[in-house]
């Protein structure tokens, strides 16, 4: 909520929150980043490729992104970096040392992306009317 405008992405909001299972599939372009440390698990950014492009455009000062090129796929892999690394940071504050990976991208519908856990939070988002789902994973490490 607060990472995405720095960016030049419009005012998300929140549309849904659901219990998702360990089965996430791409629905087209897929940033999976995991915890580390105190925290272990991942979260996986979930989008359609017209939202990917929507969001690179975005972020390179409204540069036309006709396909997913190499500068577009960086923007939307920087991007799943900044909104985890800044979770990271609040969990941080809140106690829970984590680190985490460098962001893996997912290109293609139908893609499995387990989570590892049997259940994660989803919370569904709009971005400049483009849907972007976030699917969460964490605990504490033993």
């Amino acid at each position: 909520m607060t990472v995405m405008p720095l960016l030049g992405c419009p005012n998300p909001k929140r549309i849904k929150v659901y219990l998702q299972d360990d089965n996430v599939t791409s629905t087209g372009v897929s940033v999976r980043v995991s915890f580390t440390k105190a925290l272990m698990g991942s979260v996986v950014y979930n989008m359609h490729e017209d939202t990917a492009k929507f969001i690179a455009s975005t972020m390179m000062m409204g540069m036309p992104v006709a396909e997913l090129d190499e500068l577009a796929r960086s923007a939307i892999s920087e991007l799943s970096n900044m909104l985890t690394a800044n979770a990271t940071t609040n969990l941080t504050a809140l106690g829970y040392l984590a680190d985490i990976t460098p962001p893996q991208l997912v290109i293609g519908t139908g893609t499995p992306l387990p989570m590892g856990l049997p259940q994660a939070l989803g919370v569904a988002m709009d971005v400049g009317g483009h849907v972007v789902d976030i699917i969460i994973a964490i605990k504490k490490a033993k």
